[in-house]
């Protein structure tokens, strides 16, 4: 049993979703540098560190007590 209770699950739920967006950042970055598309690349690459920053916040700000 637990020995805490919580109200929501917020901190797991935004972090799986923004690193789940970080994740496909990433897949767009591989993808475009395969293709020899550095543009593409470096917004692929853009998104995942914005959500893998934004991950990492969520964990913070909704970290429990």
């Amino acid at each position: 049993m637990t020995e805490t209770a919580s109200a929501t699950d917020m901190e797991l739920g935004l972090a799986l979703v923004f690193g789940l967006i970080g994740l496909g950042g990433a897949v767009v970055m591989y993808a475009a540098a395969v293709g020899e598309n550095q543009v593409l690349s470096a917004w692929g690459f853009a998104a995942a560190m914005l959500a893998g920053a934004l991950a990492i916040a969520a964990l913070h700000v909704y970290d429990r007590p």
